[in-house]
């Protein structure tokens, strides 16, 4: 079965629509996981063809993935492709991401924002510098950018680990074990639209940056 795309999305009205409008022009499935919003994002998607899941309440952007995951992994989907419903990411680039992932066996590929570093707010900045050389210390992986939410998963690799984390840090722990697992990681160089969103995101500096670097000491 072919690909699809899943966007998690909170409080994001204002930018999710143009959002999945770009991403449907690639003529896959798009799965929305509104992760309980309260300024009407799921409306914004009424009359598009998309496929909606729900959250009571707010729960974070791990659990977010994993509703989606699980949707995608139960009506058969061969991959994922995951991007941010803040307008960030740039959806044309989904070909190029799903067809590099697929001839490269990777696990994992990773739209990178490398050459963009510069243009982060501080905190982040100095953690995606720091958690990429970690990573490649570590795993082996030419990984450039350790925090892009722009991703392609194979879906044997999603059915292969077993994740727990509800927040930023699940992407963290998807590439922890997806390298414990005998999967390849990679990166694509393709330039987000704006470098970290930091417009628009919930990403909160200290507490989120903590939960990622721990999660990753925990899989050392």
């Amino acid at each position: 079965m072919a690909d699809c795309i899943l966007i998690p999305a909170y409080n994001a009205s204002a930018t999710l629509r143009t959002v999945v409008a770009e991403c449907l022009m690639h003529g896959l499935t798009v799965v929305v996981v509104d992760d309980g919003s309260s300024d009407g994002t799921a409306a914004v998607l009424t009359d598009l063809p998309v496929t909606l899941l729900s959250h009571q309440v707010n729960r974070g952007k791990g659990a977010a993935l994993r509703t989606g995951f699980g949707w995608a992994l139960a009506n058969g989907y061969t991959g994922v492709v995951t991007l941010d419903a803040d307008g960030q990411h740039d959806p044309s680039a989904i070909p190029r991401l799903a067809e590099e992932a697929a001839s490269g066996g990777f696990g994992v590929l990773l739209a990178s924002r490398h050459s963009q570093f510069e243009q982060m707010a501080g905190l982040r900045k100095v953690w995606n510098r720091f958690g990429v050389w970690c990573l490649r210390k570590r795993t082996g992986f030419e990984i450039h950018d350790s925090q892009s939410g722009f991703r392609y998963y194979r879906s044997d690799l999603l059915r292969a680990v077993q994740l727990e984390k509800d927040g930023y840090d699940l992407e963290m722990e998807l590439l922890m074990k997806c390298w414990r697992s005998g999967f390849r990681i990679g990166s694509l160089p393709v330039p987000a639209r704006v470098a970290d969103g930091r417009a628009t995101s919930h990403y909160r500096a200290v507490p989120d940056t903590w939960n990622i670097c721990m999660t990753f000491l925990r899989y050392m």
